[in-house]
């Protein structure tokens, strides 16, 4: 039933974005309404991607949204799984969603994920006057009583912020999840809120959420979960640094189908690579708040692979799938 459902909307979706290009030219499905994350990765990346010479012709966006980015997978998968003229624009989010058999089923070895080349850095955040300095600080606090440390995100329980630390928790052998206190708020800015009110001792979220109440002294960031310290927030550790083998940011990439040949996807993935090395994607990252996350080709893959693992297993201990 809901593959017919998908079907449906997906013949609604493509008459409405008139979608009847030059078989020569290649589309970028965003799989949301213009505006959002996925609609600037395929706009921006397909633009750049013609204006330094990656493809002869711009490329075609066409907005499908639908089921949390759902309807266009399924839409790849039943429908495109040999198109290789054909990327989509993926995130965190996608790779969540996958990992919570959120997709009617689908599962994410049905698609190649093709790489990412930017990304809004996770972070762990406490209010200027806490006791917590660092992630081991805020380890053996848990350790010793998990109630004592309660975490305010943006994301619905069992979504990407409530994983993040999580994920750390997990690197640390503290394998009690379901004890760790999180709340779910409306957005970033309702998470630091909490904490900085101290209704809550640590905020998870991204970067772009909390730069303004960095530079007015309201919080301390004491992880960026990135491979490397961010351009600009040079000051602010890594969790590697501090021991936690932890990479978790909102990534902005691509994905193509699964039936392409290997040397289709890279060719694919060289573009990417091309669009990550030039000055027009520094200054779209520069321009948009993102830091440098560049993982292409099977690098990405490997990624992906564990992250969807790591989520999946996290989100049954809790309870969020079965």
């Amino acid at each position: 039933m809901k593959h017919h459902f998908f079907k449906a909307l997906i013949t609604s979706a493509v008459l409405a974005t008139g979608a009847g290009t030059a078989a020569t030219a290649a589309e970028c499905i965003a799989p949301a309404n213009p505006g959002g994350g996925w609609d600037f990765t395929c706009r921006q990346i397909g633009k750049i991607m013609f204006d330094i010479g990656a493809v002869d012709q711009p490329v075609q966006v066409t907005n499908m949204a639908g089921a949390g980015g759902g309807l266009a997978f399924s839409h790849v998968v039943n429908d495109q799984n040999d198109n290789a003229d054909l990327i989509i624009a993926a995130s965190s989010a996608t790779t969540t969603r996958l990992a919570q058999n959120a997709y009617a089923g689908m599962t994410a070895d049905q698609v190649r994920f093709v790489g990412a080349i930017g990304a809004d850095p996770g972070v762990i955040v406490v209010a200027k006057d806490s006791p917590i300095q660092n992630l081991t600080d805020m380890v053996d606090m848990i350790k010793a009583d998990p109630s004592s440390v309660a975490f305010a995100g943006g994301s619905a329980v069992g979504g990407f912020d409530h994983m993040k630390p999580l994920m750390i928790l997990q690197k640390a052998d503290f394998t009690d999840i379901k004890s760790i206190k999180y709340i779910g708020v409306d957005g970033g800015a309702d998470a630091i809120t909490q904490t900085v009110g101290g209704f809550t001792q640590a905020m998870t979220g991204d970067m772009s959420e909390v730069v303004g109440f960095v530079k007015s002294g309201e919080v301390r960031v004491i992880a960026v979960l990135t491979e490397e310290r961010v351009p600009g927030f040079e000051d602010i550790p890594t969790a590697k640094e501090q021991g936690f083998d932890v990479v978790a940011v909102n990534w902005r990439g691509l994905y193509v189908p699964k039936g392409i040949s290997d040397e289709k996807f890279e060719e694919w993935a060289g573009k990417l690579q091309q669009v990550a090395d030039s000055d027009e994607w520094k200054a779209a990252m520069e321009a948009n708040g993102l830091a440098p996350f560049t993982k292409v080709g099977g690098d990405f893959q490997s990624y992906v692979d564990g992250l969807i693992a790591d989520i999946n297993t996290m989100s049954k201990e809790l309870g969020v799938i079965q």
